[in-house]
């Protein structure tokens, strides 16, 4: 029995060790393989049209992120005020940067937790303005576990929460960028001990 438990230990000890790197380099990917292009994908149809589309949000960008205030003026976006604007074009920028901030691995928990922001924004615009409800919203600890809000949007923030709490892991820009700052600060140190010596 004590060998059983050494053996439990010491393979628990291995895979300690391997987990600092592991899981956010694996959550980093899964977000990629996930979720990655269901963002893009999404930010796309927000685009206006032309070289300034990033400026210009689409109609469907008002509908999507506005739907009673669009529907209020006749779905005329035109009669929407600076602010809607303002909202829509930021909304869209964020879709297309977090998560490739994510994927990236650069400044990594501030994206993830960007994106934890705008799930619980996209899930409020769900449910408040398109009507999402019952089935679609679900619940924990039911038997189903395919509901858009309570199962999929919990797994999807758990995701991005283990990146806010781990950061990017080793193969990620935050990890070359702190390198260097960490080689540059050693390099002004040492600067500053020459000369006053």
């Amino acid at each position: 029995m004590n060998a059983l438990v050494a053996a439990h230990q010491s393979v628990a000890a291995r895979l300690d060790a391997v987990s600092t790197a592991l899981i956010p380099t694996l959550a980093r990917l899964t977000f990629a393989g996930v979720l990655l292009i269901y963002f893009w994908n999404a930010a796309r149809t927000k685009l206006g049209d032309g070289v300034l589309g990033f400026l210009r949000p689409s109609d469907g960008a008002y509908i999507q992120i506005f739907p009673r205030a669009v529907e209020a003026a006749g779905y005329d976006v035109s009669q929407l005020g600076v602010g809607h604007w303002a909202i829509a074009v930021a909304g869209t920028w964020a879709e297309f940067l977090l998560p490739l901030l994510i994927v990236l691995g650069l400044l990594t928990r501030l994206a993830a937790l960007g994106m934890i922001g705008f799930v619980a924004v996209q899930t409020w615009v769900d449910i408040t303005g398109h009507g999402l409800g019952g089935a679609d919203i679900g619940g924990w600890f039911d038997r189903a576990a395919d509901a858009i809000v309570a199962d999929q949007r919990a797994l999807w923030v758990f995701l991005l929460l283990t990146l806010v709490l781990k950061g990017a892991g080793p193969l990620s820009a935050d990890r070359l960028l702190a390198r260097l700052t960490a080689g540059s600060r050693r390099e002004d140190g040492q600067r500053s001990r020459s000369a006053a010596a």
